[in-house]
């Protein structure tokens, strides 16, 4: 009888597991993003029918969705509010589709985020203002969309971010000081936006940094005197732009550069250790690969 007993525990438990699914929060969710972005006419479409951890590029550990990869597969329409309910949501991958709209406010309370991929989409207005909310987000790519208005200070707050990339935008202003403070970044991408003001000095805090692309925006003053402290870096564009002075460009070392393009600089300024054999242009036309 005992055996009998512990036979069917088993066999409950092993049912039970087999029925396991999502809660109904997250499924909501998950079913008002196919239904914003025209889930019909998606290239890889879900069966809703189907239980969530069958639907394309959804995982799911635990009964908790934790992944969302919807790369290049014909998303149409704005992000839809809710995406906050994905509480345990680690990345979210929307990469080369045709979002439109603005980027719903909470998204920035996603707070177990890890990855957040939005390039070449057709997002339009600004980053919301409490993007720093996002406090384990090591990865943020939005280039080559509409945004415009500033780069919030708050994105200093994500003190775990290693890549940065904003460029390919309308984003104005100044570079916040802020950005000073992600002392894990690897790279910043700015590139082609309207940004002006003078470089902020605590950019030299980031002495992981290894690419810098700040070129073809507005930017004005002088190079920093604290650039002389990015002991990592590798790629570095700072061309078409206004700075009236290169002149501390001389203190940087740039033997390891592989890119270093700058333009309008005085020729009696001396640069050390500067190869210019070795230096090329960057490719400034982004593109990603489907893992």
């Amino acid at each position: 009888m005992k055996k009998l007993h512990l036979i069917l525990s088993v066999f409950m438990l092993i049912s039970s597991l087999g029925i396991a699914k999502v809660s109904k929060t997250e499924k909501k969710a998950l079913i008002a993003l196919y239904n914003s972005t025209n889930g019909a006419h998606w290239i890889r479409k879900w069966d809703l029918k189907k239980p969530v951890s069958e639907w394309y590029g959804v995982k799911v550990v635990e009964d908790k969705v934790v992944e969302i990869n919807l790369f290049h597969n014909n998303l149409m329409g704005p992000l839809p509010l809710g995406m906050s309910k994905l509480e345990n949501l680690k990345v979210l991958n929307l990469a080369f589709n045709s979002i439109t709209g603005e980027l719903p406010e909470d998204l920035a309370l996603l707070t177990s985020l890890k990855t957040l991929k939005l390039e070449m989409n057709r997002l339009k207005g600004e980053l919301p203002q409490n993007i720093g909310g996002l406090s384990s987000l090591e990865e943020l790519t939005a280039f080559n969309n509409f945004l415009s208005g500033g780069i919030p200070e708050s994105i200093g707050d994500i003190k775990n971010l290693k890549v940065l990339n904003l460029s390919s935008n309308s984003l104005k202003g100044a570079i916040p000081s802020s950005l000073g403070q992600l002392t894990q970044l690897e790279t910043l991408g700015l590139f082609e936006n309207t940004l002006e003001g003078s470089i902020p000095g605590e950019l030299g805090h980031l002495t992981k940094l290894k690419e810098l692309v700040l070129a073809n925006n507005s930017l004005n003053g002088e190079i920093p005197e604290e650039f002389n402290q990015l002991a990592s870096l590798q790629i570095f564009q700072i061309q078409n732009n206004n700075f009236s002075s290169f002149k501390n460009l001389e203190k940087l070392k740039t033997r390891e550069y592989l890119v270093f393009d700058h333009d309008g600089f005085d020729k009696k300024y001396e640069f050390k250790e500067l190869k210019l054999e070795r230096t090329r242009m960057a490719d400034t036309k982004y593109e990603d690969i489907e893992n």
